[in-house]
C-alpha cells in the first residue's frame, strides 16, 4: 500500500524549504518574481499574518479572483497555513457568477486584480457593492454580501478606494507576531478543508467542492510519482490555478517532489515557447487545445524542445492524434494523461511514463494506489465486468468532503457506499486500463443505438484538414437525435461540410455518420479550457434551424 502524506500543506512547504532552501521554487519569465524554496515559504508565512491583522482566522474563507501571478500561489498558502479556506474563483466570471459565489461561498475577504480579458474586476467589485469605495480599507460593511468585510487589491495600478493595498501587506503582517500565527498553524490538520473549488458550472449553479490537504497533496504525490518528478525537473504551467488542473495537477504535484516551476500568467503560444526555451523546462502541462495551439504557431519548428521530458494532457478527452504529436513533435516522450474531475481532488485514473505508448495515448490508465474504480449499468447500478461500457464510479482519499452547503446534491453524487458517480461513460479492459467513452449526458441515441461522440472524434482527428471537432447530438423527430459534427479546420484547408461526410462514410457505420457538418471556428469554452458542448448543442440548434424540435430530413 502506498504511503500517504499527513500532513497539511504548509508543513509539507516546510519541508521543501528545509531539504531544497536554496534551490528556485518558481519563476516567471513576464516579470521581475523568482524565489527559492525557503524565500517563498517566508513569504506566504508573513501573508498569513498580514492576514491576520485584517481579521481573518482559521476557517475565514478567502477568495482569490485573478490570473496566474504570483499573489494568486501566496494567498492559497498563506491560508492554508493559517488553517483558513482559500476559495477559487474562475476568472472569466461577471457579475451575476461572482455575487453567487461570494455569497454561496460565504466569502470573508477577496483578493483580486484589474481584470481579465476585457472585464473589470474593480468596476464588478463597486458595483457589487455600492458601499466600498466609501469604506475603511478592511472594513467593508455591505448589507448584499454581509460576511465580505475585506477587499485586497493585487493590480497593477493605484489601489481603489476602500480596497486593501497588496504592497501594504508585508507591513500588516508586523502587527500580529510569529508566535500568534505559530498557534493557528500548529492547530491545522491535514483532513481539514483547505479550498474550495468550484466546478465550471457547464450544468446548473457552480457547487463549491470541499477539498481537504490530505486530498490534494497525495493527489499530486501520485501524479509526481507517474511522472517521476525530481528537483531536477521543471515544470511549465499554463492551466489556470483557479483549477484543480493547476493547483493540484501542476503546484500540489510540484510541491511533493520539490519541482520548480515556471507559471504563465495568461496562456499564449509563443509565450509558453519562449519560457519552455528559456528556462530550459523538462514538463508541460496543458488541455489539448493548448497543445494544438502550441504546435500550429507559426515559429513551432524554430524551437529546441530536446530538454522537454513529461508533462500532463487531460481537462477534456485527449485526442489520439494530439498525443502522438506531442511525443513525436515536442519530444514528450513521457507525457501522461490523469483522468478524473475536481470532485476527485481531481485524479482518479493515470497513465505513468512506464506505460506503453499505445497505453497512454489510447486509455487513460489504471486507479490510481489508494483508489477504487469501478464501472456501473446506468440502470441497474451494478458493477459490469470488462469491456463493457457503463458510468465510471470512485472511491478512496481522493474523494471530496462534498458541497459546500449543499447536502442534497452531495448525496447525488456520492452513495452511502462512499462511491463518487462520474457521469462518464468509460470501460476497463482486463489488464486493469480505463478507456472513457463519453459523457453520459452526451451520449447521442438515435433511434435507440448508442452513439458515443469521442468514437466521432477520434476518427475525423486524423484527417489532414481538421484541427478540432466536437462531436454533438442534435434534436429529431423520427430518430430523437441526430449526429452533429462540429468541426474546425486547418489554416488553408479547402474541405466542404459534404466532405467530411463523405470520409465518415469511408469509416463508420451507417447511424454513426453525422446528419449535419458545421464548419466553425471556435468552441464555446470555460476559462479553464472545457469546452461547453451543452452551449455548442444550443448554438447549433439556432443554427440548422431546429428550435421547433422540427424533423429532420434523414438519410
Amino acid at each position: 500500500m502506498k504511503d500517504f502524506l499527513t500532513c497539511t500543506i504548509g508543513e509539507q512547504m516546510e519541508k521543501m524549504a528545509n531539504l531544497y532552501p536554496n534551490n528556485n521554487m518558481i519563476n516567471y519569465t513576464d516579470r521581475d518574481y523568482k524565489r527559492t524554496w525557503k524565500e517563498f515559504d517566508d513569504e506566504s508565512e508573513v501573508i498569513a499574518r498580514a492576514f491576520m491583522s485584517l481579521g481573518l482566522t482559521k476557517g475565514s474563507h478567502i477568495s482569490i479572483w485573478a490570473t496566474n501571478v504570483p499573489e494568486w500561489l501566496l494567498t492559497f498558502f498563506a491560508s492554508a497555513k493559517m488553517g483558513a479556506i482559500a476559495i477559487t474563483v474562475n476568472t472569466s466570471y461577471k457579475i451575476f457568477e461572482l455575487e453567487y459565489q461570494l455569497r454561496q461561498s460565504d466569502t470573508d475577504a477577496i483578493i483580486l486584480i484589474d481584470g481579465f480579458k476585457g472585464t473589470s474586476y474593480i468596476d464588478i467589485m463597486n458595483e457589487l457593492c455600492p458601499t466600498l469605495k466609501d469604506s475603511e480599507p478592511g472594513n467593508l460593511n455591505e448589507p448584499s454580501l454581509p460576511r465580505l468585510k475585506t477587499v485586497i487589491y493585487a493590480g497593477q495600478g493605484d489601489c481603489p478606494a476602500g480596497m486593501v493595498n497588496w504592497s501594504d501587506l508585508y507591513k500588516l503582517a508586523d502587527k500580529v507576531s510569529y508566535d500568534e500565527f505559530k498557534e493557528l498553524k500548529d492547530s491545522c490538520t491535514c483532513h481539514e478543508t483547505v479550498n474550495i473549488q468550484y466546478t465550471s458550472g457547464t450544468t446548473g449553479f457552480p457547487k463549491g467542492v470541499m477539498l481537504t490537504h490530505y486530498n490534494i497533496l497525495n493527489n499530486g504525490l501520485t501524479i509526481g510519482d507517474g511522472m517521476k518528478f525530481t528537483e531536477k525537473d521543471k515544470l511549465c504551467i499554463t492551466v489556470p490555478f483557479f483549477h484543480c488542473f493547476g493547483i493540484v495537477l501542476a503546484v500540489m504535484a510540484c510541491i511533493t517532489h520539490g519541482t520548480p516551476f515556471v507559471p504563465i500568467d495568461i496562456f499564449n503560444p509563443k509565450k509558453v515557447l519562449d519560457a519552455l526555451k528559456s528556462e530550459e523546462c523538462t514538463a508541460l502541462h496543458g488541455v489539448p487545445t493548448m497543445f494544438i495551439a502550441i504546435m500550429d504557431h507559426p515559429d513551432f519548428e524554430s524551437y529546441d524542445f530536446s530538454k522537454m521530458r513529461t508533462g500532463i494532457m487531460a481537462g477534456s478527452p485527449c485526442p489520439i492524434k494530439t498525443m502522438r504529436d506531442v511525443i513525436g513533435k515536442m519530444n514528450m516522450s513521457d507525457v501522461v494523461i490523469v483522468f478524473g474531475q475536481t470532485e476527485s481532488s481531481p485524479g482518479s485514473t493515470m497513465t505513468t511514463i512506464t506505460d506503453t505508448e499505445e497505453h497512454r495515448c489510447t486509455t487513460v490508465g489504471k486507479a490510481f494506489p489508494g483508489v477504487e474504480c469501478k464501472i456501473i449499468d446506468v440502470e441497474t447500478g451494478e458493477t459490469l465486468p470488462a469491456g463493457q461500457i457503463g458510468e465510471f464510479c470512485a472511491r478512496g482519499y481522493n474523494i471530496m468532503k462534498g458541497y459546500y452547503k449543499m447536502p442534497e446534491a452531495t448525496a447525488l453524487a456520492i452513495d452511502e457506499d462512499g462511491w463518487l458517480h462520474f457521469g462518464d461513460l468509460a470501460v476497463c479492459d482486463e489488464e486493469g486500463y480505463y478507456k472513457v467513452t463519453g459523457r453520459l449526458k452526451d451520449m447521442i441515441i438515435r433511434g435507440g443505438e448508442n452513439i458515443y461522440p469521442k468514437e466521432l472524434e477520434e476518427c475525423l482527428y486524423d484527417h489532414p484538414d481538421v484541427k478540432d471537432v466536437q462531436v454533438i447530438g442534435i434534436p429529431s423527430k423520427r430518430y430523437g437525435e441526430e449526429v452533429c459534427a462540429c468541426v474546425i479546420l486547418r489554416d488553408g484547408a479547402n474541405v466542404t461540410e459534404e466532405d467530411i461526410k463523405e470520409y465518415y462514410k469511408q469509416r463508420v457505420a451507417f447511424f454513426k455518420i453525422p446528419k449535419e457538418v458545421w464548419i466553425i471556428e471556435e468552441f464555446p469554452m470555460t476559462a479553464s479550457g472545457k469546452i461547453q458542448k451543452f452551449v455548442l448543442r444550443d448554438q447549433a440548434v439556432e443554427h440548422f434551424g431546429l428550435q421547433s424540435d422540427k424533423d429532420i430530413e434523414t438519410a
